[in-house]
């Protein structure tokens, strides 16, 4: 099988489109670019089912490296024959390769290994073909040196036997599908644990057969166990697995019968049971792992794509009580003008001061916005500022703040503010993230930004790929603005990196900011491929070329520039020109294909169009300042902040998120939250439970 049937395989995508991007990938261009720019390529693949033929291209590629390490063991036993090479090299199920490979595996000293060693791999071979009619009297020939008995010979040979049906594929693929369809999860306290498992409560004594299990049930049993907190089993009913087995060895009606009886319930029991509970398991894990994965990936997508509020003059806090609440005034660019701390709040209560100091700073830099990080004593800094009276027009938001400590404190931060500390860094990091998120969490590890589900339990390097694309996505999908952007935002741009973003910066300022894309081809180490991948997600606000300023790449200007001959007018003159843009003809434009002029005439229509909605101020109750202030049936407006398979949180106001279980989202059965909410919606919630021990609130879409 080659690599684009195996991908085919697995993805309803023709052979055509898989074979043009994985030739695209292995030249070095990048998900984004393919999906944008060679939609004639790919038949207009997007970009999840073109990493989805990336990430099957690895796994043909570590299946294929398998069979080579299995076929060079083999031959080097002297075993490998021409049927056997040509079973391993069309085996393309990862369980059954090594189902293939097992007989052959170098083992430890096995029961089995022993016996054989001991001679007694003949008299297993008599008894499992069941037709002696009495196995002790041909034991009895085998008893000899270490063998003392016929029955250590028996029992040696019995060994033999299951480790025969243990390696037996046929038989493991049997005890592997009734594990997939039958097993039952198991869980249970493990003793002295009560006070560190309370979090598990729910799962002290858990039994629901193992495909019926919600992924994120799974990675918190998973956690429990790895823990030492929680018991776990996860099989069948033994007696189904041993019965198999009987059914498929168990032909005579002699002595040898119940010997062969007893071998398969010493292998099921011993040897093929615990591995294919180990097997099955680890696949359901990778199971779960994707589906978190999956969640993960699009919470963090739509974080990263929150509505910026675009360049203002904030003034940004970072609130704490005993600290006092950290002030920052940052320019319409997002640079530190000033710094200072207000003590509103307990222990001190200098509200008056902090008010006057607030009002002071608005006036002297001019400030649009105030941002107010939702972590402790959000609710009364907000309470505060919004009694406080300016004597100009300002904003007030409640901007999330998860994050904003990891990166205060990390190399990135410690770069830009070298001369301040990390509360100052962390209220500047909040400030900016209202006026774009985007460009400021990608500073930020995804992992830290709490939009996960079990994230930690979940394969860390597959984490790491699904998030980085999630970021390269995002920042390729809006664009950046070349004579703006931080190093860091230009790092995640399609075909750049660290170094030669650093590098861009250094040419900007060397040269005073780019007037042309073309200049791009004078930054060092930003050759002709990086160029043509990413071009066309730079722009350049009053360039030169109006082009320069649209996601049109710059391999696509001479077709604009036919389009603006075809009609008699400039380029600058076509732009935004919706009537005179749809006058134009495919047909028109010999070797122009149909994707690149749709797209192409679309973004005409609205060049540089970012593709984030606009900001909205979302009102919380203010009678509600904490859990004890919560009413059941108390309806209250609040913000999705997360959303996972079983439901989504949802801000209200106070420290404690609520959380909409999946049957409270809608008059119907859900199966997705996400296809009902997503994250920043704005919703209206019904209080249907409080646990104040637990700091639980359960609610309910209205």
């Amino acid at each position: 099988m080659n690599i684009t049937a195996f991908v085919q395989k697995t993805l309803a995508v023709s052979e055509n489109s898989i074979s043009n991007t994985l030739m695209l990938l292995e030249e070095g261009a990048t998900i984004p670019f393919i999906a944008r720019y060679r939609k004639e390529k790919t038949g207009g693949l997007d970009e999840v089912e073109i990493a989805r033929i990336r990430d099957e291209k690895e796994r043909f590629e570590e299946l294929t490296a398998r069979q080579k390490t299995i076929l060079k063991a083999i031959e080097e036993q002297g075993k490998l024959t021409e049927e056997l090479k040509s079973k391993i090299t069309t085996c393309f199920d990862a369980s059954e390769l090594e189902d293939i490979y097992l007989p052959f595996k170098q083992k430890k000293q096995t029961k089995g290994e022993k016996a054989k060693k001991l001679g007694l791999e003949p008299l297993a071979k008599m008894i499992l073909s069941q037709r002696l009619a009495d196995p002790y009297h041909t034991a009895a020939s085998f008893v000899k040196g270490e063998v003392e008995s016929e029955e250590q010979a028996v029992e040696g040979a019995l060994h033999i036997i299951a480790e025969y049906m243990n390696e037996n594929a046929v038989v493991r693929q049997w005890i592997r599908e009734l594990f997939r369809r039958k097993a039952v999860v198991q869980t249970k306290l493990m003793k002295g644990k009560t006070d560190e498992g309370e979090k598990y409560k729910d799962l002290y004594d858990f039994s629901m057969p193992l495909w019926k299990v919600p992924s994120h049930r799974f990675l918190a049993i998973h956690r429990g166990h790895r823990e030492g907190i929680l018991s776990l089993k996860a099989v069948p009913e033994k007696e189904e697995g041993i019965e198999k087995l009987v059914r498929f060895y168990v032909k005579g009606d002699n002595d040898c019968r119940s010997l062969v009886e007893d071998a398969c319930k010493d292998a099921y029991t011993r040897l093929i049971a615990p591995s294919i509970e180990n097997e099955i398991y680890n696949e359901f894990k990778l199971k779960a792992d994707e589906q978190a994965i999956a969640v993960f990936s699009k919470n963090l997508k739509q974080l990263l794509l929150a509505p910026p509020l675009g360049q203002k003059r904030i003034l940004a806090i970072d609130p704490g009580f005993r600290t006092g609440c950290k002030v920052v005034c940052i320019d319409e660019y997002g640079e530190l003008l000033t710094n200072t701390a207000i003590f509103p709040h307990p222990p001190q209560n200098e509200r008056d001061k902090a008010m006057s100091k607030l009002t002071e700073l608005v006036e002297a830099y001019k400030i649009e916005v105030i941002a107010i990080g939702d972590g402790t004593a959000g609710r009364e800094t907000e309470t505060l500022v919004k009694r406080t009276r300016f004597t100009r027009l300002v904003d007030v938001y409640v901007v999330r703040e998860d994050g904003a400590s990891v990166y205060s404190a990390s190399p990135v931060a410690r770069k830009e503010f070298p001369n301040h500390d990390v509360t100052v860094r962390g209220a500047v990091s909040i400030g900016r993230r209202l006026m774009d998120p985007l460009a400021e969490l990608v500073k930020i590890d995804p992992k830290s930004i709490g939009v996960g589900q079990y994230q930690h339990e979940v394969n860390q390097p597959r984490l790491k790929v699904a998030l980085d694309d999630v970021v390269v996505s995002a920042v390729n999908a809006v664009g950046v603005e070349l004579n703006t952007t931080s190093p860091y935002l230009l790092s995640y741009v399609s075909g750049l990196n660290s170094a030669i973003a650093e590098n861009i910066v250094a040419f900007r300022s060397e040269i005073g900011g780019f007037t042309s894309r073309q200049q791009l081809k004078k930054v060092k180490r930003l050759g002709d491929k990086a160029f043509e991948q990413c071009a066309g997600f730079l722009r350049i606000r009053d360039a030169e070329n109006p082009l320069d300023n649209s996601a049109v790449h710059p391999e696509s200007y001479r077709w604009v520039e036919k389009f603006a001959g075809k009609l008699n007018v400039q380029v600058q003159e076509l732009i935004g020109n919706e009537q005179l843009l749809n006058s134009l003809k495919n047909s028109d434009f010999e070797g122009l294909d149909s994707f690149t002029f749709t797209d192409l005439v679309n973004e005409l229509k609205k060049p540089a169009r970012d593709p984030r909605r606009k900001i909205k101020v979302l009102e919380f109750d203010e009678q509600i300042k904490e859990i004890k202030d919560l009413k059941i049936g108390q309806k209250l407006n609040g913000i999705i902040t997360n959303v996972t398979a079983f439901g989504a949180f949802v801000n209200i106001g106070i420290k404690e998120n609520g959380l909409i279980h999946k049957s409270n989202l809608a008059d119907k059965y859900v199966e997705d939250p996400s296809d009902i909410v997503a994250l920043h919606q704005h919703v209206s919630v019904e209080i249907i439970e409080i646990d104040i021990p637990r700091k639980r609130i359960g609610l309910k879409k209205v």
